[in-house]
């Protein structure tokens, strides 16, 4: 019981510390932000008068904003995997290493720093996206619900993002490699448009991957009422919370011996 109450405190800590650095660098904070509300605002007046809508959505912006959640989240998340490599070329790791601290500290603290510094982004997306026209059809406490479950998914798929810092040998490809993968979940997804207007040999893939999942069950509680994707999504999320929270803990103990 003592060890996990040290595991926590050292998590705790060395989450702190991460934060402090986007506190000191705020231009990370400000381009993160950018992206998204960039994206939002090209996609609801350029492509939103061609987009053909669910019959129970009358307007883009209503379809829209739950799916750049996911999006921005999804991004967000790999934005970890260049500090991580950092922290480990720097010789960072190697310093921790010689401190009486919990093995997994650094690993969790790391996917906590930018699940809070997605959950500000979140913030602000919702604000940019109500003063565009959004609300919660389905009730705000439901919005709230769709908002964590965002949450979950930005924690989640920050543990790939970690295992790829770990892995790449450079920043250079750290980058990269974070960063091209999460395309073709991102915009082979129901993020902007309904899969239904896909071709026929895309639907297959666009309706069952996790970013599609995620989309759908937000935009069901925060405006649709449809959950009915809630269990393949919880099933998705922690498949691949469990096996790549070992694998990031295992390789982040190999690369620091």
């Amino acid at each position: 019981m003592n060890n996990i109450k040290w595991a926590v405190l050292d998590t705790m800590t060395v989450a702190k510390r991460n934060l402090i650095k986007y506190t000191r660098s705020p231009q990370l904070i400000i381009f993160a932000t950018i992206q998204p509300v960039m994206f939002l605002l090209l996609f609801n007046y350029v492509f939103g008068g061609a987009i053909r809508l669910p019959e129970n959505i009358d307007s883009y912006i209503i379809y829209l904003l739950p799916g750049i959640i996911v999006q921005t989240v999804l991004f967000g998340s790999t934005q970890g995997v260049i500090a991580m490599n950092q922290d480990v070329n720097s010789g960072l790791i190697d310093r921790f290493r010689s401190l009486p601290m919990s093995r997994v500290a650094v690993v969790f603290a790391r996917v906590l720093a930018d699940s809070v510094r997605n959950a500000f982004v979140i913030a602000l997306m919702v604000i940019v996206g109500i003063m565009l026209g959004f609300e919660f059809v389905n009730g705000v406490g439901n919005g709230m619900i769709a908002l964590l479950i965002a949450l979950l998914f930005s924690f989640t798929f920050s543990w790939i993002s970690v295992c790829i810092g770990l892995f790449a040998k450079d920043a250079e490809t750290a980058q990269s490699a974070g960063f091209i993968w999460v395309f073709p979940l991102a915009f082979a997804s129901s993020i902007f448009v309904p899969v239904q207007t896909m071709p026929t040999w895309l639907q297959g893939f666009a309706e069952n991957q996790p970013v599609s999942l995620a989309s759908n069950v937000v935009r069901g509680f925060a405006v649709s009422g449809d959950t009915s994707d809630l269990v393949p999504l919880l099933v998705w999320l922690f498949g691949i919370m469990f096996f790549f929270m070992i694998l990031a803990v295992r390789m982040y103990n190999r690369s620091s011996s």
